[in-house]
């Protein structure tokens, strides 16, 4: 057992002389526990402050800048100004145990239907309905609506100055707005916003470059900006690593602090290309410049993939499900106390943990591979971290001493 690990050194970003504690970030977990304007909840800061002792960052669930950007009930909005001091007790409560506090902003475009927008269309950059399952066709934003947006974008960043967050970050991934812009699948115009490559790269550095002159305007303290990016799309067409590693050399040239990948294994290599063995990550590690800090999420858990990842020149682990299983994860790594850490989680413990009622219906359905449940028939108890796909599990429910089968004495 390690007890020295590399990942838990400090880490200061170079641009913005900004240091954080550790190179464990809490990745963005949605919640669905806001209200219904998308003011943040007593739930939600409960569960944000339970986990701020441990990561040296933790990214909020993301927040929609615009109403037609809402894409599900109990979204957190950053929509209007009378959302700010919700978001300001948001990053305190990120803030209250040491962590950084990072608010993730996006519009979900496409990814939405008109129930959740209270009647209105969903937008995207074309009218094209996303092509696996039964989604609505969204209308195209028109040129203004495009402006509009992105002035959206700054606004929502704006906020989260003043609410006091220490940075935002930008959801260009997982087929949402600035995701479906840059894909030719969802993107089919023939205007300045698509058409070639280079123009379906545009809205989303249009957007980082407004968001970046935000902070340079408003900020009074050091505040970070960080972009998320899905290296691929499954569709054809669709987005491919060579299209995402061109938007990445345009958007290294903006003042950016740091990449976040969204990937579902963190050593995962192309999926759209099945002979090609090389990571994903080293082909990301080998295109931006040597410091330049790359944060990637993909169902890590223990202690030494960390370090792995840090070996192969990852600067910050994005956790998310381990740390809604272990909120003090990283407590029990300094103290050399790996053997006590939760990998895998009991139904009954949703409410120790502090998991929102949405969010444990969410994980024991949909988000249901990847998640260690002590109930299921393939959970290993040697082997508590290991990953596994699984049928979504029932909850045990207490026996009903009314109903138990009884038998008569024979007669």
């Amino acid at each position: 057992m390690q007890i020295n690990y590399d990942f838990l050194d400090s880490y200061t970003f170079k641009n913005k002389q900004m240091t954080v504690r550790n190179h464990v970030v809490m990745a963005p977990t949605t919640l669905r526990a806001s209200f219904e304007d998308g003011s943040v909840t007593d739930n939600e800061l409960r569960y944000y402050q339970m986990r701020s002792g441990g990561p040296g960052i933790i990214v909020s669930e993301v927040a929609h800048v615009n109403h037609l950007g809402k894409g599900w009930e109990g979204g957190i909005s950053a929509a209007d100004d009378d959302k700010i001091p919700g978001l300001s007790r948001l990053a305190s409560a990120i803030q209250s145990g040491g962590a950084k506090a990072i608010l993730q902003l996006f519009s979900a475009g496409r990814q939405t239907t008109t129930a959740i927008l209270r009647g209105q269309q969903p937008v995207s950059a074309s009218a094209v309905a996303y092509p696996r399952g039964d989604f609505e066709t969204p209308r195209a934003l028109t040129h203004q609506e495009i402006a509009q947006t992105i002035d959206d974008f700054a606004s929502a960043t704006k906020r989260a100055i003043l609410a006091g967050f220490d940075g935002v970050e930008l959801h260009g991934a997982n087929l949402y707005l600035m995701q479906q812009f840059f894909s030719p699948d969802s993107n089919q115009r023939d205007d300045i916003w698509g058409g070639t490559l280079a123009k379906r790269m545009r809205f989303g550095l249009a957007v980082t470059a407004k968001v970046a002159q935000t902070i340079e305007q408003y900020a009074d303290r050091p505040f970070l900006l960080g972009y998320r990016q899905s290296p691929e799309e499954p569709m054809t067409p669709g987005i491919t690593l060579q299209d995402s590693l061109a938007f990445v050399n345009k958007l290294i040239d903006l003042p950016v602090d740091y990449l976040h990948l969204s990937l579902k294994d963190a050593f995962q290599t192309p999926f759209k290309d099945k002979d090609d063995q090389t990571k994903i990550v080293d082909y990301y590690r080998q295109a931006l410049p040597d410091d330049f800090p790359l944060m990637v999420a993909g169902l890590v858990k223990q202690p030494a993939q960390v370090e792995e990842w840090m070996d192969t020149g990852v600067t910050f682990a994005a956790m998310g499900r381990e740390l809604i299983v272990e909120p003090n994860w990283v407590q029990k790594v300094k103290m050399n106390d790996e053997r006590a850490i939760r990998y895998a989680i009991s139904p009954a413990d949703f409410d120790l943990l502090g998991v929102p009622k949405p969010l444990e219906q969410w994980l024991l359905t949909r988000f249901k591979n990847g998640l260690p449940v002590t109930t299921d028939l393939e959970f290993d108890p040697n082997k508590p971290w290991r990953y596994y796909k699984s049928t979504p599990v029932k909850v045990p429910q207490p026996i009903d001493p009314t109903k138990l089968m009884t038998l008569k004495k024979k007669g």
